[in-house]
């Protein structure tokens, strides 16, 4: 990414994340993409966090007036054909609604009531999809700080998502820099977003991050997905710009996810 077109801050930011078969969560993906696997399993998570600063890139961040507003999302791990992979979200909640305008590329976003909350070393997220009976409520104690395994590094380090609008898939590129994380306990957890995507509720206990937040995150212009010219890597991934690199090396991150 040369130009960012946004640039924002992501910020007291948990990740929840559950496996399930595969075929269960390829029928929610659009043709195009492939859902991605870890150990056999493919994975949903549940993000939730404070999207800040969020602001074209000619604008710095001391700008005056500029958004805080909490975002969650419910998304997928992919790949395309050509090996690249990413994010595919399932659903968006956002507590600002300027946030629709994305749905120009397809991203699946509702407007909500979210509040993010702490007290006594628990952070508390709840929201109420406006007009439906979706909501969720997450509380989780963080932990210290890890180093990450490579299967924390697979479900935290993407670095595009891709949407599908008017039958064309388009991918969104993102740059920040690696997460801090922390582990973290689930205190509470009541959902109905898995099930409003069509997937049954999670059967197994999650496997739970968290970030206190990373700045000068970078947002790339949508763009139609197109047949990839780079390089291909040793391990037979291509990438954006023929540059062999990954995720864990250079803290890339999947679009509006955290």
């Amino acid at each position: 990414m040369h130009v960012p077109a946004l640039r924002a801050g992501w910020l007291t930011q948990t990740f929840v994340h559950w496996p399930y078969p595969a075929e269960q969560v390829q029928r929610l993906v659009p043709d195009g993409l492939v859902v991605d696997t870890y150990d056999g399993a493919a994975w949903v998570s549940l993000t939730a966090f404070v999207m800040a600063d969020l602001r074209p890139s000619v604008l710095p961040a001391a700008v005056p007036g500029l958004p805080a507003f909490p975002e969650t999302n419910l998304r997928t791990y992919v790949r395309r054909p050509d090996g690249r992979d990413g994010l595919w979200f399932l659903s968006l909640e956002a507590g600002w609604s300027a946030m629709l305008a994305a749905c120009a590329v397809g991203a699946p976003y509702h407007v909500a009531r979210l509040r993010v909350s702490r007290a006594s070393g628990v952070v508390t997220y709840t929201g109420s999809r406006r007009h439906t009976g979706v909501t969720y409520r997450l509380s989780v104690r963080p932990g210290d700080p890890m180093a990450p395994t490579h299967r924390d590094v697979w479900l935290t380090s993407r670095w595009r998502a891709f949407t599908k609008r008017l039958g064309v898939i388009w991918e969104t590129p993102v740059e920040h820099v690696p997460f801090p994380l922390r582990g973290a306990r689930v205190e509470a957890l009541e959902e109905t977003l898995t099930r409003a995507v069509g997937l049954p509720p999670p059967g197994t206990e999650p496997l739970v991050h968290f970030c206190d937040g990373i700045h000068r995150v970078r947002l790339g212009a949508s763009r139609p997905a197109q047949p990839l010219h780079g390089h291909r890597t040793a391990d037979g991934h291509h990438t954006a710009d023929g540059h062999s690199r990954t995720g864990a090396a250079h803290g890339r991150h999947g679009w509006a996810a955290g």
